[in-house]
């Protein structure tokens, strides 16, 4: 989904006041026409919250798909990454002016076949196994810089089975590509090429 740049910064400024609203006893919310921004509305989007201080992540957590809108599926992801990443302890208000927020919007997920399929700094990749499920965002490659393999062993490492397991057997893969926006610049790569 391709995403205006006056839309972009209503998302991350929706999940700023979000973010603020857990601290700050009646906060304020930018009343938004969503007439004119019907982008907003668009239903059963993917979305995911990533919170980073100094560049180090403090919080990740969002949805593959959802049947609110999308903004309030920005709204709930940024409130849990905030305060249920199983990884971190929640947020404090002293570190709210130290916390970039980064959102992604999910393209739909399709699956794949074969590992030749995955791009490099295009594809998020799903590991769709009913016993072991996990998501990967796309830009955790490039941040990373990761290979196919690289980047396949991470997957697997992180739905907590044998980091090698992609070698010993096909695995059950969907990818998804992302528009992602980040306050830091305001504006980060798009990996997204539908």
């Amino acid at each position: 989904m391709k995403i205006t740049k006056e839309v972009q910064g209503l998302i991350l400024l929706i999940a700023r006041e979000t973010l603020n609203s857990l601290f700050i006893e009646d906060a304020h919310f930018t009343n938004i026409d969503y007439n004119v921004y019907p982008q907003l509305t668009k239903r059963n989007s993917g979305a995911f919250v990533t919170l980073k201080v100094n560049s180090n992540l403090r919080g990740c957590i969002g949805y593959l798909s959802s049947p609110n809108m999308l903004i309030d599926t920005v709204k709930e992801a940024t409130i849990q990454a905030a305060t249920n990443d199983p990884r971190f302890n929640p947020v404090t208000e002293d570190e709210l002016s130290k916390i970039n927020i980064e959102v992604s919007i999910l393209s739909p997920a399709i699956p794949i076949s074969n590992y030749a399929d995955i791009k490099i700094g295009e594809h998020g990749l799903i590991l769709d196994d009913p016993f072991n499920r996990a998501v990967l965002l796309p830009q955790v490659a490039t941040e990373n810089n990761f290979s196919v393999p690289q980047f396949l062993t991470a997957l697997c490492e992180k739905a907590g089975i044998n980091p090698y397991a992609w070698e010993q057997q096909p695995l059950k893969l969907k990818v998804f590509t992302a528009a992602v926006i980040s306050e830091l610049g305001k504006r980060k790569k798009t990996y997204d090429s539908a």
